[in-house]
């Protein structure tokens, strides 16, 4: 009989990928949102109606399953602690809390490279890099605490790996592609400094890393307790890389340059008047962005090669492609 796992988030971007992908190889599928979706219902996916913030629901809709996947999370730049604490951290808890009421072996969680950002370049790194005491966005802040409760729950009961994809893009992004099309479009877009190396991932890689982690994880198994960084594997100049991306659907490249420091200044200036006038949306840079940007962000992928057999799908170049493809029908 085949297993069934709980993917939450499965209406969004890259938990949409990784339910397709389980029910392509066989695995009973569920989702718990607010919302009814019409394309999950098409996979045969069966969807619970409630919150992540709702114990409750979240037990209704482990129970029974023989795994979880916790994909949901708030992303973004900007907004309140609260915004982030409900779905990042209380909705993490109530995950473990129904797992452990309800027997689940194993749970994968989608966390973050930026629980370990420094705010300085990281060139290579390997899953020893430490968390860093202060964090300059709630984001990342939030997921920080979530990847360290969940490991920490890990027992000859309940194995837990949490999985570390980088800046996830692809056919349907509605995440980094938007954002940088809609600040291109806006003038806004401006290179940070010469740009440094940038491992990105396809989406496609990143959910056949949550099938290989539901895959090998167990009590006890080589990948449990553990967190590992997912990307594919290669590093490309940040600016070369969003002007690729930006062709690919149909925008002009990025040619502006502003210096590192300025950008930090805009930073935080911008986060100050947010803050202090309740201004609406996204400030145009903060202290994270800025410091993102100018530095450089690629992993060594060691250890999820050897204890997941993690080996990316798709290419740089054969994601470009794809990418072209999906907005010259869609456009």
């Amino acid at each position: 009989m085949s297993q069934s796992v709980l993917v939450t988030g499965a209406g969004g971007f890259l938990g949409g990928a990784i339910a397709s992908l389980l029910v392509e190889n066989g695995y009973r599928v569920r989702h718990l949102s607010r919302s009814h979706y019409p394309k999950l219902h098409q996979l045969g996916i069966e969807q619970f109606k409630g919150s992540l913030e709702d114990p409750h629901a979240v037990r209704r809709a482990v129970a029974g399953c023989d795994a979880v996947c916790h994909v949901a999370a708030k992303a973004g730049i900007w907004g309140s602690l609260a915004d982030y604490w409900r779905p990042n951290v209380l909705g993490t808890r109530h995950i473990l809390s129904a797992c452990k009421a309800e027997a689940i072996p194993k749970l994968v969680i989608t966390s973050s490279p930026s629980v370990v950002f420094h705010h300085g370049d990281q060139q290579g790194i390997n899953e020893s890099a430490p968390y860093p005491k202060q964090y300059a966005s709630l984001y990342s802040r939030t997921k920080a605490i979530a990847e360290r409760e969940a490991l920490t729950a890990n027992s000859p009961s309940l194995a837990v790996c949490a999985l570390r994809p980088h800046l996830i893009w692809g056919p349907g992004d509605p995440h980094l592609l938007p954002r940088l099309v809609a600040r291109a479009r806006a003038g806004r877009l401006r290179r940070v400094g010469p740009g440094g190396l940038v491992d990105t991932t396809c989406v496609e890689n990143a959910a056949l890393a949550h099938l290989l982690a539901l895959q090998r994880l167990a009590p006890g198994s080589p990948c449990a307790g553990k967190a590992y960084f997912i990307a594919n594997g290669q590093p490309t100049n940040l600016w070369q890389l969003v002007n690729r991306l930006l062709g690919a659907v149909g925008e002009k490249p990025v040619t502006k340059t502003i210096p590192p420091r300025l950008a930090y200044a805009l930073g935080v200036a911008s986060e100050l008047a947010w803050a202090c006038f309740q201004l609406p949306g996204e400030p145009p840079m903060t202290r994270f962005v800025a410091r993102e940007l100018a530095t450089a962000h690629w992993f060594n992928l060691a250890a999820a090669q050897t204890d997941l057999n993690y080996q990316p799908i798709l290419s740089l170049d054969a994601g470009i492609n794809r990418l072209t493809q999906w907005h010259q029908h869609n456009s």
